[in-house]
C-alpha cells in the first residue's frame, strides 16, 4: 500500500463532525419557524435523548457539557469549601465547574488499564470536607462505576458523571445516563459522535436536580420561557427565584441533535469497526492498542488512543510532527491538569503525584477516528504510522 504525499493528497484532519441532509433540512425548518432559542425542539430533543438513555430519567439540554457540570454540582449542593474528587486526566472544564463554586477539586491518577480514574485513588482521597466524585469515562469506555459508587454509598458523596465521551456508552447492560449516579453530563461539541455545534445534556433520575437545573439554566427564573411567549392567554409574570445563569440550549442546535441522536447507534457502529481496523493493523507495532470495553458493554469510541512503547524509535512530539508531515492530523489527549500551571501552582501539584496519567501524556497519541473517514483514509493513517515506527 503506497503512502500518499501531501502534495498528491488532501490534508486529513483530526475530527470532522458528519452532519447529514436530515440534519441540514430539520435546521432550515427552524429557521422557517420563527423560534430560534430555546423551543419545542429543545423540548423534543430533551424528550427523544431521554427515551434513549433509559427509563425514569429526565433529560435537560445546555449550551455545553460545562455548563451541565456547573449546573449538577450546584443542584448537587455543592458549596464552598467543598471538596470534589475528580481525575488529572481530563480537560480542564472538568475542575473548573468545582472552582466556579468555590469547592476545591482533588485530583487523583488513573489506571493504566482503562486510562480511566482509579477507585483505589478515589478511596484514598476521601475527607470529611468530600462532597462529591466526578468521574470522567475517558475516550467512551466507561469508568468503574460499581466501584466508584459503591465509595459513593459508604461515605455519603454525589456522583456526577462526566460523560462528555460517553454517548452511547454501555456500562453492564446499563446505558450511562441510566445508572445509579446523581447526574451524567454528555457532550455535544463538534468533535463528538452526537455533535450539535455547541452543547450538552444533563441525565438524572432525581426530580429535585432537575427541577434546580432547569431553574438555575435560565436566569433563576421559575417559569419555561418557552410556555410564556408561546401562550395564547397573558403569561407574561414570572419570578427570579435564584441568581442563575445562561444555560440554555437553542432551537437551532436542538435540531442538529434530533438526528444525531437517532444515528446515534449507527455512527458508533461506524466508530467501531474503524477503531477494529486500526487494531488489526497496529498488532506488531512498538506501541500500545486503546483498551477495549468488557464483553456486554459499548464503547462510544471518541477517541483512538495509541500509547508508544520505550522502544519505539521516535518520541511522542516527533511521531506527531511526522504525521503532519504526511499530511495528517493528530492529537493528544490529554494534557493532564497537573501539568497546567494554574492547577499546579494553586494546588501543588507534582508530576510524580500521578505516575500512571503523567506516563501515558508523555506517550499518548489520538489518531483521526470520525464517521467521515473513507477507507483510503485509513489507509492513508495506518501506512503512516506503520512507515514511521518501523523505523
Amino acid at each position: 500500500m503506497s503512502l500518499p504525499t501531501r502534495q498528491s493528497a488532501p490534508f486529513l484532519p483530526f475530527a470532522l463532525p458528519d452532519i447529514g441532509e436530515d440534519e441540514i433540512a430539520e435546521v432550515e425548518d427552524t429557521m422557517r419557524s420563527g423560534w430560534l432559542t430555546t423551543g419545542p425542539k429543545t423540548r423534543q430533543f430533551e424528550q427523544e435523548f431521554a427515551a434513549f438513555a433509559g427509563s425514569d430519567v429526565e433529560a435537560m439540554a445546555v449550551n455545553s457539557a460545562t455548563a451541565g457540570l456547573h449546573l449538577a454540582l450546584e443542584a448537587a449542593g455543592v458549596q464552598s469549601g467543598d471538596e470534589v474528587i475528580t481525575t488529572t486526566y481530563t480537560f480542564t472544564a472538568t475542575a473548573e465547574v468545582v472552582r466556579y463554586l468555590d469547592a476545591h477539586p482533588v485530583l487523583t491518577d488513573i489506571s493504566p488499564e482503562t486510562l480511566n480514574i482509579d477507585p483505589k485513588a478515589v478511596e484514598r482521597a476521601v475527607t470529611p470536607r468530600t462532597k462529591a466524585i466526578i468521574p470522567v469515562h475517558f475516550g467512551g469506555l466507561a469508568c468503574d462505576m460499581e466501584a466508584i459508587l459503591s465509595i459513593a454509598g459508604r461515605h455519603g458523596l454525589k456522583v456526577i458523571e462526566d460523560a462528555a465521551h460517553a454517548f452511547p456508552c454501555v456500562y453492564r447492560g446499563t446505558r450511562i445516563g441510566a445508572l445509579a449516579s446523581d447526574a451524567a453530563v454528555f457532550s455535544f461539541y463538534a468533535t463528538k459522535t452526537l455533535a450539535t455545534g455547541e452543547g450538552g445534556m444533563i441525565v438524572t433520575r432525581d426530580p429535585e436536580l432537575a427541577r434546580r437545573c432547569r431553574v438555575m439554566r435560565l436566569h433563576g427564573i421559575d417559569r419555561d420561557a418557552f410556555n410564556r411567549y408561546r401562550s395564547e392567554k397573558p403569561a407574561w409574570f414570572y419570578s427570579v427565584i435564584a441568581p442563575g445563569f445562561k444555560y440554555n440550549m437553542p432551537d437551532l442546535a436542538a435540531a442538529i441533535g434530533l438526528h444525531q441522536l437517532r444515528r446515534g447507534l449507527a455512527l458508533q457502529a461506524q466508530r467501531q469497526r474503524m477503531a477494529e481496523r486500526y487494531d488489526e493493523a497496529f498488532t506488531d507495532l512498538p506501541l500500545l492498542l486503546p483498551p477495549k470495553a468488557p464483553p456486554g458493554d459499548l464503547h462510544a469510541w471518541h477517541l483512538y488512543v495509541i500509547r508508544l512503547t520505550d522502544d519505539a524509535p521516535v518520541s511522542r512530539d516527533a511521531f506527531i510532527e511526522r504525521l503532519a508531515q504526511r499530511g495528517i492530523g493528530a492529537s493528544v489527549h490529554f494534557i493532564p491538569l497537573h501539568l497546567h500551571p494554574y492547577w499546579q501552582e494553586t494546588y501543588r501539584l507534582r508530576p510524580e503525584d500521578f505516575p500512571c496519567a503523567q506516563r501515558v501524556f508523555e506517550r499518548c497519541v489520538s489518531l483521526p477516528l470520525y464517521t467521515r473517514m473513507t477507507e483510503a483514509d485509513q489507509a492513508r493513517v495506518i501506512d503512516a504510522v506503520r512507515e514511521i515506527l518501523r523505523g
